[in-house]
């Protein structure tokens, strides 16, 4: 054998040496080097089953002809948990509510952080708030922030959600209206007041706002801070209708951050547009941020201010919260409290139009609560209105405004049978748990009751599969501070108005994929006042 190697040697030799054999040497290493590139990462998850996967777009395809509904397609085809790849990049998606307790809590030492999609990678805005950190610097924001939701903070706000309420709803009767712009001007304001201790002033009607010139100005710099925060929100696009660069970050990663750094510098392309419209809010909010650093903040009761007081009696949380992160995770609070508040709250009046029997349930559950005028306390929001916490669940269960949770491996783990590496992108599949007939029979009906702690079906259900804060740890923090504004927005329409679909309101709803879910259109609405 080792004369034959030998011989083989000195044939070959000089044989790649020669010019053409190098160069069929080099373009076979070249063709090499991009297999194991594009096919490394399915290799590490191939026992996991999955579709066919096309060569670099991956099932992109897929999620572009389905959208969200792809994974209950794949669901049902391929089991609990599958493999689907975004662009090179293979998710595992888990689509069952025992693995997801399993990859949430159970093992959730193994999967503690949050994947980065290419989206996120190319907004280093939102990369830095407490829903993408990682590793220590998360577990130091969240203890810090977890502080922030305790009962009787929220206990406190519900007279600022009142007024801003009261103030948006006053006017609403015989008038046709795109209510989910309505509820995106009233959350923002609320979040605003709440996270930034501003009255951005948005849902007011116009005749509170007739002002002087120099009051004018200021609303102008306030109304376009909120078109960019939409504009930065509705373009994290999870499909191939992103920015050049944020494709390239689903296909080719390696490439998104250089192509980005050179479009950003090209007037007219998405990545300049966004690139800009992220400076500008980083800017205002590093402004806000250091004016209020400035002042005495101890006596205000805002998200801001309670992180800067806790950043200067807490040393770790010093460390953690530099001014960067600090406007960060202030702008977080204020995209997580407008856009899923308000998608939710659009989606649930948009059903309540649509079923009749449970509008009535609705108004005479509000009704019966005591005098128009009695503003509900925390207490009454919590226990005193159960008929609408069940529209609410079904609501959010049948509009899952996050249809996919992201998580990342930091080791080896087995989960579902499966052997999965470090690194691993392991996706909670949401919107899959909520459709699945197993536990929720007829899933496409709109049927509040199936949330009834005293039913059957709530009895035999499993107890995460309905989780649209998420689960674990990572689940949202400021969930209770939504259903609060949300069971208060209800209460004071449905006090005034019922709601009637406009004939303009396309059935059923269009919806945009980003890192939330949207209204393509919008959500069109008939405001008429009761008798």
């Amino acid at each position: 054998m080792e004369l034959l190697a030998v011989t083989f040697t000195k044939i070959a030799e000089p044989l790649i040496k020669t010019p053409i054999f190098s160069s069929i040497f080099t373009i076979l290493a070249v063709v090499a080097g991009v297999l194991c590139y594009f096919y490394g990462p399915y290799w590490s998850v191939r026992k996991v089953p999955g579709p066919p996967a096309m060569p670099v777009v991956g099932h992109l395809p897929l999620l572009a002809k389905y959208g969200p509904d792809v994974f209950s397609i794949l669901a049902k085809r391929y089991g609990p948990i599958f493999r689907f790849h975004m662009g090179r990049q293979p998710l595992v998606i888990v689509a069952d509510p025992e693995l997801c307790r399993e990859v949430g809590i159970k093992k959730f030492k193994y999967i503690s952080n949050r994947s980065i999609p290419s989206p996120i990678a190319a907004s280093p805005l939102h990369q830095k708030g407490l829903f993408f950190t990682r590793d220590a610097r998360w577990s130091t924001m969240r203890n810090t922030i977890l502080s922030l939701y305790q009962p009787s903070h929220l206990a406190k706000l519900v007279p600022t959600m009142q007024e801003f309420i009261e103030s948006a709803t006053e006017n609403l009767d015989s008038k046709e209206l795109t209510f989910s712009d309505l509820s995106l001007k009233l959350a923002t304001d609320v979040i605003g007041q709440a996270a930034f201790g501003v009255d951005f002033n948005l849902s007011k009607p116009k005749s509170h706002n007739k002002s002087n010139n120099n009051n004018k100005h200021e609303d102008d710099h306030v109304q376009q801070f909120i078109n960019q925060h939409i504009y930065s929100t509705t373009q994290l696009k999870m499909d191939l209708s992103g920015s050049i660069s944020i494709i390239l970050g689903l296909i080719i990663p390696f490439l998104q951050e250089p192509f980005r750094q050179i479009l950003k510098r090209i007037p007219g392309t998405m990545d300049w547009k966004f690139d800009r419209t992220n400076r500008n809010l980083s800017s205002r909010l590093d402004e806000i941020v250091r004016s209020r650093m400035k002042e005495n903040h101890h006596g205000s009761k805002d998200f801001l201010s309670l992180i800067l007081s806790a950043r200067e009696s807490q040393k770790a949380a010093k460390n953690v919260f530099t001014s960067d992160y600090i406007s960060a995770v202030t702008y977080e609070h204020l995209l997580a409290g407008s856009a899923t508040t308000s998608f939710t709250l659009s989606c649930i009046v948009y059903l309540v139009a649509l079923h009749l029997d449970v509008e009535k349930k609705v108004v005479d559950e509000i009704d019966a609560f005591g005098p128009h005028d009695q503003m509900p306390t925390a207490h009454d929001l919590q226990h005193k209105f159960p008929y609408l916490d069940q529209v609410i669940k079904e609501a959010m269960r049948f509009y899952t405004v996050s249809p996919l949770v992201a998580r990342e491996t930091s080791a080896q783990v087995n989960i579902g049978g499966y052997v999965l590496p470090k690194g691993t992108w392991v996706w909670l599949a949401l919107g899959v748990l909520a459709k699945d007939p197993k536990n929720f029979p007829e899933p496409e009906k709109f049927r509040p009751e199936r949330f009834d702690p005293n039913g059957e079906e709530e009895k035999r259900r499993h107890p995460y599969a309905n989780i649209p804060f998420g689960i674990g740890p990572r689940a949202c923090i400021g969930q209770k501070f939504s259903l609060q504004e949300i069971k208060l927005s209800m209460i004071h329409l449905y006090r005034k108005y019922i709601f009637r679909h406009s004939p303009q309101m396309e059935n059923p709803l269009e919806l945009e994929y980003g890192i939330v879910l949207n209204f393509r259109h919008g959500v069109k609405l008939q405001a008429i006042k009761r008798a």
